[in-house]
């Protein structure tokens, strides 16, 4: 299966039986990162949040004792 990168437009082959090619297959609304922007975006998302200046949203944990 031929896959393109959202980030740099690059084509991949997938193999048919792999996992990620069947969720692509499926369910065309889940998309394909090649392995190289994964890992750019992964370091600097580690990079800012060494600095401190990084925050990530998230819905507050409520405990539910129903």
């Amino acid at each position: 299966m031929r896959v393109k990168c959202v980030i740099c437009d690059e084509i991949h082959k997938l193999d048919d039986e792999n996992p990620e090619a069947k969720k692509i297959r499926n369910r065309p609304i889940h998309t394909y990162m090649c392995p190289e922007c994964h890992d750019r975006i992964s370091d600097r998302t580690n990079e800012r949040k060494a600095t401190g200046h990084f925050h990530l949203y998230r819905d507050p944990v409520k405990n539910n004792n129903w």
